[in-house]
């Protein structure tokens, strides 16, 4: 090989990592503000996890769904969990799923801006597998180590909009969730509960 071409190649890599850098998105930078960067931030992060039960007849179907629209408009969630424990992830965590719409839980009232959205194949009314549940598990062990969620903060689709939503559902097992450490489940030891309860924490 010719000293020029072996020289040549030397300089591929480093072309390479020039022609990456330049297609890198630059920070969007507010047009009336003089922009001095700082090093001292991160990505937005999701606070909370809302679960669904898809309410519909199979994983294509709800991916189908997930993917395009709904009589209501677009919808998306960040995970979809089969019946038989299959994961689907259809939007990166970083970024905001369409799939609480409107409600509140404690102070937050943009529930889409601050979850992450966990649809669950289930079509409301039976029970959810085993291996369903255990793959959820995994993924909440995932997510809140990766993403730094409090344990307790996994709730019901039907607790941010209890007016209007009914899911994951009657049959599904919060108590088994409870004891793998994550939601809240109330201790009917503990008596009734106070006025308001409901308004989240």
């Amino acid at each position: 090989m010719p000293l020029q071409w072996a020289m040549a190649i030397r300089w591929i890599p480093a072309l390479i990592c020039v022609l990456l850098c330049a297609c890198a998105q630059a920070p969007v930078r507010n047009p009336i503000a003089q922009w001095e960067p700082s090093p001292n931030h991160d990505a937005r992060r999701a606070t909370i996890i809302v679960l669904h039960a898809t309410e519909q007849d199979s994983v294509a179907q709800s991916l189908h769904t997930l993917s395009t629209r709904n009589s209501g408009g677009p919808v998306s969630s960040h995970y979809l969990v089969g019946a038989d424990g299959a994961l689907y992830q259809l939007v990166e965590d970083s970024r905001r799923a369409w799939h609480a719409g409107g409600g509140s839980w404690g102070t937050i009232d943009d529930l889409n801006s601050a979850s992450i959205g966990i649809e669950l194949d289930n079509d409301g009314a039976a029970p959810f597998p085993p291996a369903q549940v255990e793959a959820l598990l995994r993924l909440l062990d995932d997510l809140c180590l990766r993403l730094r969620i409090p344990r307790h903060a996994v709730i019901a689709h039907a607790d941010l909009a209890p007016t209007r939503k009914r899911d994951p559902g009657p049959q599904f097992p919060w108590q088994r969730l409870a004891e793998a450490g994550y939601g809240l489940w109330p201790d009917p030891a503990d008596g009734e509960p106070p006025p308001g309860f409901d308004r989240g924490w």
